[in-house]
């Protein structure tokens, strides 16, 4: 068996293009799925694909091992750049895919099977539409309580928030009082039952992201999200010294090497990795093993398409450290008529049963995708009061 020809199919969902991989065998019927989706660098991936494809074609899908490090490692540039990290993850993904179908077997289950009977998801708030989770202005604090009530009444247990505003280097309390009105009105409004978690988006410089989190301590956060900029490594562990709040990053990371060094500093204890950014399963388990070494929590980043969300679904059912899933369901209203999928839900808890269907267990609607064509995404742009560029 061989891989013939590896397609992408690119479906607009707004903020994002999720991009689909379909890797096509000799073996006839036998494809396996894969996503690289990459907001605002949608036509790079299709391209980096194409390039990582005329490595491969030829090979066995089943010698993943194999061909993920001719991936990573020939025509000269490894592939940690996000473009190419992207590109090679939605084709690992895919390849893990191939190899469960070809044994019958969900992924998980080629991993040593399921280590637990059910995994939480959390949501954003607004269930992933655009406008809620990321233009609810920090000054309406009642805005942000109104949308946990509704996080809670579909079932949630957790879910996140971006209640810190983009700051300068250096400003003075108001930003941060708007940050602690914000979270006092949702932990108010759903009580300490239900886990609220805070994406800084690596907003803030290291001082500004010192004071948020020591204002928002005393709310109990389940973590605290990239305060600072990943590569602000002494920043990040600074703040995870000053706090008890558990801190998280790792979402924008792309190797095992950049994993390595972040864990080595002591500046997170929950990892963040991206199944389809960080080498796909291939490269998502050794950084799990890693991190296992370090005993920090594996949340992984996952607001993409909804093949992201099985891999990142089975790839939860046999790593231990796993704690907590992302999720969306508000991004577009069409979104499950594009996948089917194999898990399942229970719409009462937000819990997951493992899916039982060969690979990662997803029926993709080519005809569906093709309803929703290439569209440039969404621009999302800031800047600071003073005209200068801000992170959005």
């Amino acid at each position: 068996m061989r891989i013939e020809r590896i397609e992408t199919l690119v479906c607009h969902a707004r903020m994002r293009n999720w991009v689909f991989v379909k890797v096509l065998t000799s073996e006839p019927g036998l494809v396996g799925w894969g996503e690289a989706t990459l907001e605002w660098h949608t036509r790079s991936v299709l391209g980096a694909i194409d390039d990582l494809a005329t490595l491969i074609v030829g090979e066995d899908p089943c010698r993943v091992e194999h061909v993920w490090q001719m991936m990573w490692r020939q025509h000269f540039w490894h592939g940690s750049g996000i473009v190419r990290a992207t590109a090679i993850s939605g084709i690992d993904i895919a390849l893990w895919d191939i190899v469960g179908k070809v044994h019958g077997v969900p992924c998980h289950r080629l991993w040593g099977g399921p280590v637990r009977d059910r995994i939480r998801l959390y949501c954003h708030l607004g269930g992933g539409h655009m406008e809620d989770f990321y233009e609810t202005p920090v000054e309406e604090a009642n805005r942000f309580a109104e949308l946990a009530r509704q996080a809670v009444s579909e079932g949630f247990t957790a879910f996140k928030a971006m209640a810190v505003p983009p700051t300068l280097p250096l400003e003075g309390l108001a930003p941060v009082r708007a940050a602690e009105r914000c979270v006092a009105a949702m932990r108010d409004a759903v009580g300490e039952a239900v886990d609220i978690m805070v994406d800084c988006h690596a907003r803030p410089s290291p001082a500004m992201g010192m004071q948020f989190a020591k204002a928002l301590e005393p709310y109990g956060l389940f973590f605290l999200e990239e305060p600072c900029w990943p590569e602000a490594r002494d920043g990040l562990r600074a703040i995870r010294q000053a706090v008890r709040t558990p801190i998280a990053t790792g979402e924008r990371l792309t190797s095992l090497y950049q994993f390595r060094d972040l864990f080595a500093a002591g500046a997170c204890d929950v990892c963040q990795l991206d199944l389809t950014h960080c080498g796909g399963f291939t490269g998502a388990r050794r950084i799990a093993a890693l991190a296992e070494a370090y005993r920090i929590a594996l949340a992984p980043h996952n607001p993409q398409g909804p093949i992201s969300t099985a891999a990142t679904l089975e790839f939860g059912f046999a790593e231990p450290s796993f704690v907590i899933c992302e999720s969306v369901h508000r991004d577009v209203p069409w979104r499950e008529d594009v996948v089917q999928v194999g898990y399942h839900v229970d719409p009462k808890s937000r819990t997951v049963t493992a899916n039982t269907l060969p690979g990662i267990g997803v029926t993709v609607n080519e005809e569906e995708i093709r309803k929703h064509p290439f569209q440039q995404e969404l621009l999302q742009r800031v800047f600071y009061r003073d005209g200068s560029v801000g992170d959005w």
